[in-house]
């Protein structure tokens, strides 16, 4: 079987292309009638869905794994257990569950920028959730200690609050779009002309 195609995808960290990719070719193998499943790269193929968040894919794909496959290849469990903890919203699981494994050296690229992202949009929201946070709940949520946590937070302009020992979150200015209503632009226009003449 062909996985050039995935193997591109991986080499040049274009993550968000791999699960349509893994998606496309095995459509094509199963109409063709190719016996696939020993070969197929499942740890990867699940990765790439949860790498774009599709975890119902994701879901319906370890579903569809065959259980020979799940007892003797390790990292498609570990990359399920992954998948799990992000669908039950286990926040700090899922840190736990990226550092639970020795991952290879094909995941590794993938892996590690899953939590990057992963750790952004848990600030994001935070952020967006919070005014002021423990110290411990942050270090869960961004799968970090509490000192690489707070040092974390301190550097995008958080404070803490030295009585208490509560982060304080700052707020980013919200940026808010005028529309522009076509009606009141008519009657400035008509307005003005007024003035004029």
């Amino acid at each position: 079987m062909d996985f050039s195609a995935v193997r591109a995808a991986l080499d040049s960290k274009s993550y968000e292309k791999i699960a349509d990719v893994c998606d496309n070719l095995m459509l094509q193998v199963a109409a063709e009638g190719i016996a696939y499943q020993d070969d197929w790269p499942y740890a990867i193929h699940l990765l790439s869905h949860i790498y774009i968040h599709d975890i119902n894919s994701a879901r319906f794909l370890w579903k569809s794994i065959p259980s020979s496959i799940k007892e003797s290849q390790p990292e498609v469990t570990a990359a399920w257990k992954i998948g799990q903890k992000l669908w039950l919203r286990d926040y700090a699981g899922v840190h736990e569950a990226i550092r639970g494994y020795d991952w290879s050296q094909d995941l590794q690229g993938i892996v590690a920028s899953f939590s990057e992202l992963y750790t952004k949009e848990m600030f994001q929201l935070l952020l967006s959730a919070y005014s002021t946070i423990s110290i411990n709940d942050t270090a869960l949520f961004l799968g970090m200690n509490e000192d690489d946590a707070t040092n974390y937070v301190l550097q995008q302009g958080w404070t803490v609050d030295p009585a208490s020992q509560m982060l304080i979150v700052k707020k980013q200015p919200v940026v808010t779009e005028q529309k522009l209503d076509h009606s009141k632009l008519q009657r400035l226009t008509e307005y003005v002309f007024h003035l004029e003449h």
